[in-house]
Formats: structure tokens, sequence, C-alpha cells
């Protein structure tokens, strides 16, 4: 009922990957607060982003799109940006008045997001339908400067009787800012694949965010800042390797620690039995996945694979404690949380709710596979379907040459269908993936097939009123790439 009360409360924690939560297995105590969560409420198992890393994935949250619908597939450049809306635009935005704030906020939910994500990463369209946005610069980064906003807010506004808090901490997310004393109480329990034969086959592969240059570049002013103790700028020795375990694991503990003083603010203002609760994230973090390190640029498991828990007093009472190994969407989920908010979907949105299922106190079927993308550092897009995941790295104009390719709208059919087609066909047992533990990832080749897929043309007609004009006599017609048409294989390719 639109009338009724409705409390929700997401927490987005960023950087944050699943197998590194109690709830998820993990022997270090990083989670106790999540993992009580999860045993009162429903966790997805196999919850994924379609697209990477932050701005991609949030953006894809906010408009219900995929990266390739709106056009926010990257960090940078045009990629950055979603798609402009051109005629459609009107004198309301159909993107922005399809927002996932603004959807709630039509539902009579007060909308606030506590985050500088829209700041830091100039992502203006995040804020998008919400009745209120707070950040205090870099103040609202992380869980203590968040909390302190977010605590106060519930004082206020917690007894309110609808309304939907965003609340955004970035702790596990690098520069770590942990301690030693911090990494001593969480005891033993790091990942042990990584022997000091991985570590060597690791340290030769080079480039940025690899075993050799673990934050970028090599050589980072921040591994020698004293208020970053677990940050290796190289992992020289496994004793690095723990230092950057160690890292991360102390930034999903203070995250973790967030979530009790929330909960217990909530129980403090009476409305504990009333409010739903979400934990999940914008990617994940890779720990020597596919050679990539304290980092998330890649479409593979550990980057595209989120926590998804949701607690739901009073309607997914029957599934407290249950996980689903279901394919699904993170665009999914909040989709969902739009029918059990008693809001419409929108009809354009990519996101398929499965509401109805949960109220029958059932677990969702999910998806039979989906399509991965990751834009920022690198060019991939990925298939998961069953235990297999088949990446695509990029696109190349011809072997050995890869070329930056922008997702665009008009791929979206090639990348539902003919992707999926080609993956099913050509991926053998030479590409089946075994996931166990945090062990390295091995990509499969990318076939030749593929090679040059990416480029389309369209047909438009540019017709004049009256005279002519530099594109064409009055009703002529030319044929227009959408991208530069592709080069002779004699020539030069053009380089990422």
């Amino acid at each position: 009922m639109a009338g009724s009360p409705l409390r929700i409360l997401w927490v987005d924690i960023d950087s944050l990957r699943p197998d590194h939560l109690g709830c998820h297995g993990y022997p270090r105590s990083t989670s106790p607060n999540i993992d009580a969560l999860a045993a009162e409420g429903a966790r997805f198992d196999r919850l994924y982003t379609s697209d990477s890393p932050c701005l991609p994935s949030r953006s894809a949250i906010q408009t219900g799109l995929f990266g390739i619908h709106n056009g926010a597939v990257g960090h940078g450049g045009t990629a950055a940006d979603p798609f402009s809306e051109g005629l459609r635009r009107g004198f309301r935005s159909p993107r922005a008045h399809g927002s996932l704030a603004a959807v709630l906020s039509r539902a009579g939910l007060w909308t606030t997001t506590i985050s500088v994500f829209g700041q830091h990463h100039s992502a203006l369209h995040w804020y998008a339908g919400f009745n209120e946005a707070i950040q205090d610069g870099y103040r609202t980064w992380s869980a203590e400067g968040v909390g302190r906003h977010a605590l106060d807010w519930l004082e206020r506004n917690a007894d309110r009787d609808r309304w939907f808090l965003h609340v955004h901490v970035w702790d596990p997310h690098t520069p770590y800012t942990g301690t030693p004393e911090d990494a001593e109480a969480l005891g033993d329990g790091r990942p042990d694949w990584v022997t000091d034969e991985v570590l060597a086959r690791h340290r030769a592969q080079g480039g940025p965010h690899s075993a050799s240059e673990v934050l970028g570049f090599g050589n980072s002013p921040l591994s020698r800042s004293p208020s970053f103790p677990l940050l290796p700028d190289s992992l020289e020795s496994l004793d690095d390797v723990a230092r950057a375990f160690d890292g991360y694991d102390t930034g999903v503990r203070r995250a973790d620690a967030l979530v009790g003083r929330l909960l217990d603010a909530l129980a403090a203002q009476g409305v504990a039995d009333d409010t739903v609760v979400v934990v999940s994230s914008d990617h994940g973090e890779n720990f020597g996945e596919l050679g990539v390190w304290c980092d998330h640029h890649t479409a593979d498991e550990y980057t595209h694979r989120i926590p998804g828990i949701v607690r739901w007093p009073g309607v997914l009472d029957a599934l407290a404690g249950s996980s689903s190994s279901s394919l699904h969407y993170h665009l999914d989920l909040f989709a969902t949380l739009v029918e059990l908010a008693g809001a419409v979907v929108p009809a354009h949105w990519d996101g398929e709710g499965f509401a109805d299922v949960l109220r029958d106190g059932e677990v969702p079927a999910g998806r039979s596979e989906l399509v991965l993308s990751a834009a920022a550092w690198t060019v991939q897009r990925s298939l998961r379907w069953d235990d297999r995941l088949y990446v695509r790295r990029g696109v190349a104009s011809r072997p050995g040459r890869p070329r930056c390719s922008r997702p665009r709208r008009a791929d979206a059919t090639r990348t539902t269908s003919s992707w999926r087609r080609a993956a099913r066909s050509t991926c053998g047992a030479s590409c089946r993936t075994t996931w166990r533990g945090s062990g390295p990832q091995v990509a499969p080749p990318s076939p030749t097939s593929w090679r040059g897929a990416g480029r389309t043309r369209r047909r438009v007609v540019v017709r004049r009123r009256s005279g002519t004009s530099r594109r064409g006599p009055r009703g002529s017609s030319r044929s227009c790439p959408r991208t530069p048409p592709r080069r002779p294989a004699t020539a030069r390719s053009r380089r990422c």
C-alpha cells in the first residue's frame, strides 16, 4: 500500500566481495553484524553487478538500465556520461523521472543519500530523485565520517512512516586505512593460495595494479604515508601479500561495525522490526585473480559478484537464514524492492523483479545467464552461466591488436544473443572455471571469429525542407557509421 509505513535502509559498502564475509564462509571475523543480519534475512549468493566499477555500477542501479543502455560504462571521457536523451528529454528527463530514487519518492518515501560518490566521480545524475543528499566532502568517505551523519539522520527521521536511506561507505576500497593492531584483532585465516612460486609468476606479469605495481603505476606516495601502514606499493614477499589482505579485511570490519551501529540506532528508535535493511556493494575486489591486485577492473567473478542480504520483517520471515544460488543482476534486486514497496517498476528498466515469488516464501529461479561489462581500466565483457565464465577481452581489429570499444545501444541485441551463441558454441571444457576459494583465475582465449564484432553501421536519412547543405542535397541519404570505419588489415591499428 502506498500509504502504509515502510522504512528502507540500504547500506552500500564499496568494493565488498562476498567471500570475505563470515556468512559466506570466510574464517576471519570480518563481519559479525552482517552475519547476524543474514541469519535473520535472505542471502542472494550469486548476485552480480551488470557493469563495473563504481560509476557504471551505481549508474545502472539509479537508472535501472545496463550501462549499454544508459551510456555510463567507464570512468572517463564520454564513457562516464549517460547518453544524451535528445528530443526525448522534453520538460522532464525520462531517465531522471524513472530513477530508483524518483520511483520510490513518488511512492511516498522520503529518499536520502549519504555519500560522496556523486562528487568523487562527478556523477551528478546520481542525485536524480533524491529528496535529500548529504555529503561532507571526503569526510563522508569512511565509516566513521559517514556514520556521524547517518546516526544523526536516524535520530531525527527514523520514526517517519516512509523513508529510504542510502548509506555509502568506502572503507574496503583502497587506500586501506587499517592498522596492524586492527589486523591482529582479526586473527589468522588469510587466504593461503599465494605461495612464493605463485607470487613470482604474478610479479613477472607487471603492469598497473599487478603484484609489482599494486597502486597503479608504482612508487605511490600513499604507500609511504604513515596513515596507510597496510597499503603495500609492491608485493615483494608473502608478508606484503598478508599486509594487503589485512588492509582489505580491516576495511570490511570497520564497515561492518557501522552496520552494527545503524542497527542499534533503529532498535533505540523502536523501528528495528519495521525497517527493511539491505546490504550490498557496487562491485568486488581482485586479489590476484587475472593478475590484478587490490583493484576491480575485470569482467570476472571477483570484480562482479557482490553480496546481497535483505532483512524484511513480516515479508521474508519464511526465508530467514536462507540463501539463493540463482543468478541475478543487482538491478533485479532493486526492482524487487520497488515491487515490495508497492510501486510499479518502470517498463523501460532492465531489472526483473521477483517480489511475488518472495511473498510466497519461495526462492526465485533467477536468470539462465548474465552478461557482465567492465570498461574502465580494461575493455572486457563476459558471459556467466552455470559454473562457467567466458571473458571477451575487448574488440580486436586484427590479431594481437586490442581496440577500445565503447558499448552502444545498437549493440544490445548482439550482446545478449550473438554473444550467448558464440560463447556457448566456442567455450568448451577448456574455459570451465571451478570456484575454489580465492585462487587465481585464468580467462579463456578470445575466439578469432569474434574479432571486430563490435562495429555497427546505421542508415541515417538527412532531409531538408529547402536548399542544400554540406551534408548533401535535399532528400539525400548517406551511410553514417556510429564508429570509425574499419581500417584495412595492412593499416596500423589504433591501440588502447
